[in-house]
């Protein structure tokens, strides 16, 4: 026996309970541990327990202990919704192991932490690592900028990176940027028809990029197609990859590649004109056009669906619902034609948890929120204020419209925990200390205001407000760090089954 992972043991009620590793005497608990959590087991004990080695890479392990029965050789699906700040980013790690793991970064928000996360659940690998999939759901910096150092980094491969199609060109003004737009002589609608399907498309607009271009998206594509563990690039779409019973699914993720789930397309949908040539429609102006086509992807497991919403808008969300709810128009709310259209699209779109579109934008629909009918929303929002994400107003629609009596609402920003308060004032005063004391031989004085300077200098965030979920197909949990900072009480879970009615329910 090599290795286990962190089961979900149930208590004497029969309730869930909490996990833990303890010390060797088997009563003094150590650290509080998480579903899913890989343990290096280094010997099966004669009294049911399982001797552990805990630490991170590179630093000297902790030998600790944990009950056989709290432990399972089963490995559940796990998404990280990382908390990068203003923007999105998730990880998807698929439940195989070894060779057959497989790992999506969906989005990668526009700051590093996306790559430093990166850097620490993956350094166990040493020299390097090859990820499945990189998802960019469309151009916005908040979306993508957070890739560029992970392409750069040569240690890093993808199979494949996958866009939505619509990619911001050098030079140029709004639609301009995207290739134009042009109206539909039939029917007068106006589409953006010059998408990049394809690595040629990617390298005719990005291969000479120079090393001083100051065009974010034009860097990032650069700097993957200078890195030689980066394969393929593709448009990713209702259209395009891997099509399967009249749908479209994530390449290697489709009901026919036998993983026990898959991952599906829902957006964008693009429209093919009279040659047959795919084209994506102008949803308004420029913003709400590439957010509106965000990559939308629905997840199946078991019992379980997750929709990951994209930057979705108002006009984004009704064309979707006609779409998939087989209305060439929106219909007039409460009318026949509106709920038949609303039963119909969730067929489709209804999810258990889902990923808030936007950050918490107040710009979408009840309609939307209806046919998807979450019991659990996760918002990926940061603290540019100007934003005012997520909307308080918009929360009160999600709890409204979530299933449930109390749907649950998660966010990286309200999970985030700070200080409250820094002193830059004195900050510069212990700098200029520190120059007074260069010459004296005071060095534990010295000393002491140099950990000051880096108190009071360091980010101010305490707990980053990431969402960790995991399932199995058969039960679901959504889990978050909480402020204590204590090991032995550190996270803070909901967990979902469905009862014998089929129903979802919170396992309390």
């Amino acid at each position: 026996m090599d290795h286990r992972f962190v089961g979900l043991p149930k208590d004497a009620r029969g309730k869930t309970a909490k996990t833990y590793l303890y010390a060797a005497n088997r009563r003094t608990r150590k650290r509080q541990v998480l579903w899913g959590d890989w343990l290096q087991v280094t010997s099966e004990q004669a009294d049911g327990w399982l001797e552990v080695l805990w630490g991170p890479t590179g630093t000297t392990p902790e030998t600790l202990y944990i009950p056989k029965d709290h432990t399972t050789d089963e490995r559940p699906l796990e998404i990280v919704f990382l908390d990068v700040g203003q923007g999105d980013g998730a990880v998807l790690i698929a439940p195989e192991e070894n060779l057959g793991e497989a790992v999506v970064v969906i989005d990668a928000g526009v700051s590093e932490h996306m790559y430093e996360f990166l850097l620490q659940r993956f350094r166990s690998y040493n020299t390097s690592f090859k990820f499945r999939a990189a998802i960019i759901t469309h151009p916005d910096i908040d979306h993508y900028g957070g890739f560029e150092p992970i392409f750069n980094w040569p240690n890093f491969g993808f199979e494949t990176i996958y866009q939505n199609g619509l990619v911001e060109r050098i030079g140029g003004d709004t639609f301009d940027k995207l290739g134009g737009k042009a109206k539909d002589a039939a029917t007068g609608i106006s589409y953006v028809g010059d998408l990049a399907l394809s690595r040629s498309d990617i390298e005719r607009h990005f291969g000479a990029v120079a090393a001083n271009e100051r065009q974010a998206f034009a860097q990032t594509m650069k700097h993957a197609l200078d890195n030689p563990n980066i394969g393929d690039f593709a448009m990713l779409s209702a259209r395009h990859g891997k099509q399967e019973d009249g749908r479209g699914w994530l390449p290697g993720f489709a009901p026919s590649d036998q993983r026990g789930f898959s991952i599906e397309v829902l957006g964008p949908v693009p429209e093919p004109d009279a040659a047959g040539k795919d084209r994506l429609r102008v949803l308004g102006d420029y913003g709400e056009t590439k957010n509106g086509h965000s990559v939308i992807l629905r997840l199946h497991y078991g019992d379980f669906k997750i929709l990951f919403g994209g930057d979705l808008n108002e006009k984004a969300e009704k064309y979707l619902l006609c779409h998939y709810g087989g209305e060439a128009k929106f219909p007039k709310i409460g009318t026949p034609a509106y709920e038949a259209m609303i039963a119909k699209a969730s067929t489709r779109l209804r999810s258990d948890l889902m990923k808030v579109c936007h950050h918490g934008s107040e710009k979408v629909t009840d309609a939307f929120l209806d046919a998807v009918n979450p019991a659990a929303f996760v918002i990926s929002s940061g603290d540019e204020e100007g934003h005012i994400h997520p909307r308080p107003d918009l929360l009160g629609r999600l709890g409204k419209r979530g299933r449930g009596d109390a749907p649950v609402i998660l966010s990286t920003e309200l999970q985030r925990s700070v200080r409250e308060t820094e002193d830059e004032k004195l900050v510069q005063s212990l700098q200029s200390a520190v120059l007074k004391l260069h010459d004296r031989p005071d060095k534990a004085l010295r000393d002491k205001i140099i950990n000051d300077i880096w108190t009071l200098g360091r980010s101010n965030v305490t707990v980053y407000g990431t969402v960790y979920v995991k399932t199995n197909g058969k039960r679901l949990i959504a889990a978050f760090r909480i402020e204590t900072g204590s090991e032995i009480e550190k996270w803070f879970t909901f967990e979902y089954a469905l009862n014998a009615a089929g129903d979802l329910i919170r396992v309390e």
